[in-house]
């Protein structure tokens, strides 16, 4: 028999016995969640990749004579400036998971994993938002070519979104699991 340092009282063989199945069970099941979203991080920032990389394309390529030109209008130009912006912040930090280089120490880069993540994703949004009552009132008079693809546009600026703030979630919970920060 052992003894409990906190009151003294014997502590029975059977009891630790029942108690570590338990505690590898804890163990072996934290292990499979960080394991998870080690796998998880890196797959949605491609898709915000991808998703800004779309929503780039898409709307600088909607030029469709007068009136129906994406640059003539500022909700539309800003759609395009946040979709290079989220393509070049998410290829960056792809880059930076798949190289598996640290440019920062570890923590420094959590850091700048989660409040990019959060800062980018938010813009993203804004950028959708903004351009969707024009597309709106576009389709109101009619529907044609030049709305269909600003919708579709728009619609993969909030998937990025989407993206992104899963991103964010992932890299919080690396934020809150960090040691480093004593």
């Amino acid at each position: 028999m052992t003894t409990n340092p906190d009151n003294q009282k014997p502590v029975e063989p059977s009891d630790v016995e029942a108690a570590a199945p338990t505690t590898f069970s804890a163990i072996t099941q934290r292990w499979k969640r960080e394991d998870s979203i080690k796998k998880a991080s890196p797959i949605t920032r491609g898709l915000a990749l991808l998703f800004s990389i779309l929503a780039f394309v898409i709307m600088v390529s909607n030029k469709h004579g007068p009136g129906r030109n994406f640059d003539e209008y500022e909700e539309y130009r800003y759609v395009v400036a946040i979709a290079i912006l989220a393509t070049l912040y998410t290829a960056w930090q792809t880059f930076v998971h798949l190289s598996k280089r640290d440019f920062f120490d570890r923590r420094t880069s959590i850091f700048v994993d989660f409040s990019g993540d959060q800062i980018v994703a938010y813009l993203l949004i804004s950028a959708a938002s903004s351009a969707i009552p024009l597309t709106n009132r576009f389709r109101e008079g009619q529907d044609n070519i030049f709305t269909d693809s600003a919708a579709s546009a728009i619609t993969m600026a909030v998937l990025a979104f989407v993206s992104l703030a899963l991103s964010a979630l992932f890299s919080g919970y690396k934020l809150s699991t960090t040691h480093s920060f004593v």
